[in-house]
């Protein structure tokens, strides 16, 4: 049976877990997950899961599109693959085309190049070649698969 915790208890709570003994652990798992821990899982192992598991029951889990893109990390760390660079806000995007060096500001809003704003990288793209490309490939933050 779950335990009614308040929200404003949770560090408390996080302290109590972190104090638990193996033989409390396992209780607490089994009360939990409604299954054993795995044998060879060692008491930090499991503190820690219990706490993260408490914290996702009163606070809520990560958003749906945070979980798909640390799965995504992981896929692609298991692979063995580069991650594509961070582009988020106050980022600087640089491309030399033709001679020219084109430096695209990342903002919370879109992309600036030349003091305009863009809403994707692919239209910066098409307006420096001319003609249409990826815009993430552009400007490096993707490769062409293999195929």
């Amino acid at each position: 049976m779950r335990r009614a915790v308040p929200r404003k208890d949770l560090p408390e709570q996080l302290r109590k877990i972190a104090a638990l003994s193996r033989a409390e652990c396992v209780e607490r798992w089994t009360e939990t997950f409604g299954q054993a821990p795995p044998i060879y899982a060692s008491v930090r192992f499991l503190q820690r899961v219990l706490a993260r598991a408490l914290q996702i029951r009163l606070m809520g889990d990560y958003p749906v599109q945070l979980r798909r893109e640390l799965k995504s990390l992981a896929r692609t760390a298991e692979r063995g693959e580069k991650s594509a660079p961070s582009t988020g806000p106050g980022s600087c995007l640089l491309r030399e085309w033709n001679g020219r060096v084109y430096r695209v500001e990342v903002t919370p809003a879109g992309y600036i190049l030349d003091g305009q704003t863009y809403r994707s990288l692919t239209t910066i793209a098409r307006r420096i070649t001319g003609a249409h490309r990826s815009g993430p490939r552009f400007f490096g933050l993707r490769t062409r698969k293999a195929g």
